[in-house]
């Protein structure tokens, strides 16, 4: 019996950056799917200090740098628009893109390091960002309510040859006051 896979969110990460220290409560409701990981351990959502140069605390006093979760879902993502990239295209493309998109360098970099070594080796993949899919079917709730809010969903396919696709249009993003920024993705294979 052939068991069907069910797709993943892998590695989406929320990175708070407040005005000033703030108290800060944060949740995710999965439509359809369920957390499979999170740390800092989520119980209810996360209760922590954030500090405006990104980092945070838990009530305990353990730092981190980000809050992360992964879970399964049966989101039926568009691929219709997108990229087609070169494995070996793959960091620069992603760089180039994610900055467009409004991460800063450090956000993209460490998107990059999670994602190349799965998305370089192969020949090509058709890379679309589905951020409005993803947000529709993934809720944030932060309290309090941040000024600004930047969700980068990646969901690519590897492909063994290239093929004709429409382009993508994407978005720019402007950071104000409180800002919340979540990056993530998904395979399709």
């Amino acid at each position: 019996m052939i068991e069907e896979i069910t797709p993943m969110f892998k590695k989406p990460v929320i990175y708070l950056y407040p005005t000033e220290e703030m108290q800060v409560e944060v949740s995710v409701n999965i439509k359809d799917g369920h957390f499979t990981c999170t740390y800092p351990k989520y119980e209810n959502g996360w209760s922590v200090t954030a500090e405006p140069n990104g980092t945070i605390y838990d009530s305990n006093g353990d730092e981190y740098y980000c809050l992360y979760w992964e879970g399964q879902n049966n989101i039926d993502y568009n691929m219709s628009k997108g990229f087609v990239v070169k494995g070996q295209d793959t960091a620069d493309f992603l760089r180039e893109k994610l900055l467009y998109m409004g991460l800063t360098p450090k956000e993209a970099n460490e998107f990059i390091i999670y994602w190349l070594p799965q998305m370089e080796e192969n020949p090509y993949n058709l890379i679309t960002f589905q951020n409005d899919i993803y947000s529709e079917n993934v809720e944030l709730i932060v309290n309090p309510t941040p000024d600004s809010v930047l969700r980068v969903f990646m969901v690519y396919k590897p492909l063994d040859e290239f093929i004709q696709i429409e382009e993508q249009e994407l978005s720019t993003f402007e950071r104000t006051g409180f800002s919340v920024i979540e990056w993530g993705g998904s395979v399709i294979n």
